[in-house]
């Protein structure tokens, strides 16, 4: 295992960059994975890494040698740095000291929408699109439409808060999503607070693409008039919308349960 000990060093300026910079990342079709929870999924399902990156206080970590010997296995290029350098690249307080540098896949949009599917419509918030994620690959939905302006799927904090489901889906990222509502094959819902008819009313045992929006705005009228129909969740207590992720997990088993009866 190599070690660094410089800041000026090269390969750890390269990786500052990436953690400290979206357009970096986007520019580089790479991101890190932090922690390890996501290391050890993505060697599951995807396989080895670009670089592991090890913080020295973490080398005789149980769970980080392994993952690191394993890397090593793979003939993945490790890393040691000190501490203080390791903290710098973690946006995560207290973790353990592993990341991953990883390459973003880089999927092309189908030509048409044929099978189940989330759109999501200038979604904001890291956090959110992580959990709708997780929600989505937990409810079996594989195909996610991140429209313009939604938050990218890539970046470390939408990585940790979907706790490796993205290594389980098809993401699509700078969608035109007018485009794919206009020639989808399958009915496209999209959540609404106000419209009429309740998601428990509607026939969710055959395919359908969800479509959330902005979590101020909501999906933007030009989209709410392309989809099939709109949907609402209803709820007794006095407040105005729910969370879009909470919305997102409502809407997914809804749909398993119905599937299953």
């Amino acid at each position: 295992m190599k070690h660094i000990s410089s800041r000026e060093n090269p390969l750890y300026k390269e990786l500052k960059h990436l953690a400290s910079s979206s357009q970096a990342r986007r520019k580089a079709g790479r991101t890190l994975l932090d922690g390890v929870h996501l290391c050890e999924v993505y060697l599951r399902h995807v396989g080895a890494p670009s670089l592991c990156v090890v913080s020295e206080d973490s080398i005789s970590h149980p769970e980080v040698a392994a993952l690191a010997e394993k890397c090593q296995t793979m003939r993945v290029q490790c890393i040691a740095l000190p501490s203080a350098l390791h903290v710098a690249l973690s946006q995560v307080e207290h973790g353990i000291g592993l990341l991953f540098v990883i390459d973003t896949p880089r999927n092309n949009v189908p030509r048409r929408l044929t099978q189940a599917a989330v759109l999501l419509d200038n979604l904001q918030d890291p956090g959110n699109l992580g959990s709708i994620l997780r929600s989505a690959a937990a409810a079996g939905i594989n195909d996610i439409y991140c429209g313009k302006g939604t938050a990218f799927a890539w970046s470390p904090k939408v990585l940790r808060a979907g706790m490796g489901a993205h290594f389980l889906l098809n993401i699509f990222e700078n969608v035109e999503l007018p485009v794919v509502l206009q020639d989808a094959a399958i009915p496209v819902l999209a959540t609404s607070s106000h419209a009429v008819q309740r998601i428990y009313d509607v026939d969710l045992r055959e395919p359908v693409a969800w479509l959330f929006g902005h979590e101020g705005q909501g999906v933007s009228e030009a989209l709410l008039e392309l989809a099939t129909r709109q949907v609402a969740i209803p709820h007794v207590g006095d407040v105005e919308s729910l969370n879009v992720a909470a919305s997102a997990a409502i809407c997914f088993f809804e749909q398993v349960r119905q599937k299953s009866v």
